[in-house]
């Protein structure tokens, strides 16, 4: 890389950083943040346990509710529970294709959401992840407006993780960050059976 070269790199990443500052500089509202993981990839709710740990590392104590998923045996879960600032609940029956129940699978939902509720409304509470709930409102198990409106209730400083496929555009319309997991492939199109630390 020549002088010139260089000169020009730290030109154009001066006026990058002064680009970047002042947008920092504008950003001065503190609270809750509301963030929606969605998409046919996976990730989703890695990614949300990934912030998990981030919390925890600050101090601040969780809720988990897991709509749909049943299982409590995967690494998540074990490692999560054993931490004093956490609180988990697996509260689905298993998939809609293993169930076959719709009114066992509606009924889960609402007990979950009942749960939910209790943590949107705890000031104690400064993350709430509700893993899967998109199913949730895909099968008209419970309804979006009153969730939405349970959302904007919540405390003021309180984060807010919302996970599963298919969002409704009132969610991604709600949500302060919305990221959408693509699927690019999957080891399980080629045969690979679901690993545990991997998919569980």
């Amino acid at each position: 890389m020549t002088e010139e070269d260089t000169a020009r790199h730290r030109a154009r990443m001066q006026r990058k950083k002064a680009v970047i500052e002042e947008r920092i500089a504008r950003a001065s509202l503190e609270r809750g943040v509301f963030l929606l993981h969605t998409g046919n990839g996976k990730g989703k709710s890695s990614a949300a346990f990934g912030m998990l740990a981030r919390a925890l590392g600050h101090g601040m104590n969780a809720v988990v509710v897991q709509f749909v998923k049943s299982r409590s045996d995967t690494g998540e879960e074990a490692f999560f529970r054993r931490h004093p600032a956490v609180r988990w609940y697996v509260m689905g029956e298993g998939f809609t294709w293993e169930t076959q129940d719709p009114a066992r699978d509606a009924a889960a939902a609402r007990a979950a959401w009942e749960t939910a509720r209790a943590a949107l409304a705890d000031p104690g509470v400064a993350l709430v992840i509700l893993d899967e709930l998109t199913y949730a409102f895909k099968y008209r198990w419970l309804d979006l407006e009153e969730a939405l409106a349970v959302f904007r209730a919540r405390p003021l400083h309180q984060h807010l993780i919302v996970t599963g496929r298919a969002a409704p555009a009132a969610l991604v319309d709600a949500a302060d960050t919305v990221t959408e997991m693509g699927l690019v492939k999957h080891a399980f199109q080629a045969g690979v059976k679901a690993m545990p630390g991997i998919e569980w």
